[in-house]
């Protein structure tokens, strides 16, 4: 666990420094834009999905009935909100393991494991590959636990699934660069265990206003900082 808070500070320490500021900007700036555009350019589909979910949880016979009118259309607004953010937080995450993480982690190696060697064990299209399987089993995750929620037991849910999709998203691309095939194999199945312990903690960040909008270059930063501490480790160890 002492491996996993190092690297949650390492990565605060490295999240406000010049060369990582445009890194946390721009995601959120893609991601939000293209968000905006499909809600412009499907917004009666979206909205009659929305309409839908509202009338089958019976939260749209509570809207309608209360007044004066603008509560209402406050609620609704709130429920458009409530699906708008998340999803453009899981396009930046999702854009961040993509295309920001090469620079994240030059930035990380170069401060911190100068003298570690890149084996190149991973390419694009692993992580093309690794993206798209975190994010079907992520939306299976959701879809499987729906019923929890009619019990209670579905406010657990938002903080396994971020849990996991953090580290099944950021994990190979933390290490693609610097390790070697079978050192990846290894580190994924013997760092098991802290994998998802800093997918938990890096996922908390995703629940707290405006803390959120650091979200995904914070997590990408402790799995690298993280990744590359074990690589060395593993290394020096001998394996």
């Amino acid at each position: 666990m002492s491996a996993v808070l190092a690297a949650a500070a390492g990565a605060l320490r490295d999240l406000f420094s010049l060369r990582v500021l445009w890194i946390i900007v721009w995601p959120i700036l893609v991601a939000t834009v293209l968000w905006l555009g499909l809600g412009v350019a499907f917004w009666e589909t979206f909205s009659g999905w929305i309409a839908e979910a509202l009338v089958w949880s019976g939260v749209d016979a509570w809207v309608t009935e209360l007044r004066p009118q603008w509560i209402a259309h406050g609620l609704q607004a709130i429920v458009y909100l409530l699906v708008f953010v998340p999803l453009v937080l899981l396009t930046a995450l999702v854009i961040t393991a993509l295309f920001a993480m090469p620079a994240l982690v030059a930035v990380v190696a170069q401060r911190h494991f100068p003298e570690l060697g890149r084996a190149r064990g991973g390419g694009f299209v692993g992580s093309l590959w690794n993206a798209l399987v975190a994010l079907l089993l992520f939306a299976g995750l959701w879809v499987a636990t729906l019923p929890l929620w009619l019990v209670g037991v579905g406010v657990v849910v938002p903080f396994i699934a971020a849990a996991y999709l953090n580290q099944r998203l950021f994990r190979y691309d933390a290490v693609a660069e610097h390790a070697s095939r079978d050192e990846m194999a290894l580190l994924f199945r013997r760092e098991r265990t802290n994998w998802w312990a800093l997918g938990l903690l890096t996922g908390l960040f995703q629940f707290v206003p405006v803390l959120n909008l650091l979200a995904p270059v914070f997590a990408a930063l402790a799995f690298i900082h993280f990744g590359l501490a074990r690589i060395r480790t593993l290394r020096q160890s001998g394996g």
